[in-house]
């Protein structure tokens, strides 16, 4: 299972982290729509890729294929998402999408496409 360990900084603006979570969850819905998928295709290509590789073959970020996460649970991706992994270059992108926006990259990643069709 993947642990996480917050720094001091990291705890202390915990309270702020879940305020913003719960304004964006609070008009979430089950499944982002059409223009909200759109938005999430590009983050995934443009910021993920910087990182992961336009391919998402790799670069600074590890693989993001799905013959690559097979040994990460769902619920585990989400959190690496949401949360970050503090101490390395992976941001938390909890404020920038909700929980239903992450599962449904974690779908499209697993999937391998960038169309959820």
């Amino acid at each position: 299972m993947l642990k996480l360990q917050f720094s001091r900084k990291a705890r202390r603006w915990g309270w702020l982290s879940a305020a913003a979570v719960c304004l964006l969850a609070s008009g979430a819905q089950a499944e982002p729509d059409a223009s909200r998928k759109e938005e999430l295709r590009y983050l995934l290509e443009q910021d993920c890729g910087s990182c992961h590789g336009l391919t998402r073959k790799g670069g600074l970020g590890s693989p993001l294929l799905p013959e690559n996460l097979t040994d990460s649970s769902d619920e585990e991706l989400l959190e690496v998402i949401l949360e970050g992994i503090p101490g390395t270059p992976m941001p938390p992108w909890k404020y920038l999408m909700s929980r239903e926006d992450a599962v449904w990259l974690v779908k499209l990643i697993r999937k391998g496409t960038d169309h959820d069709g």
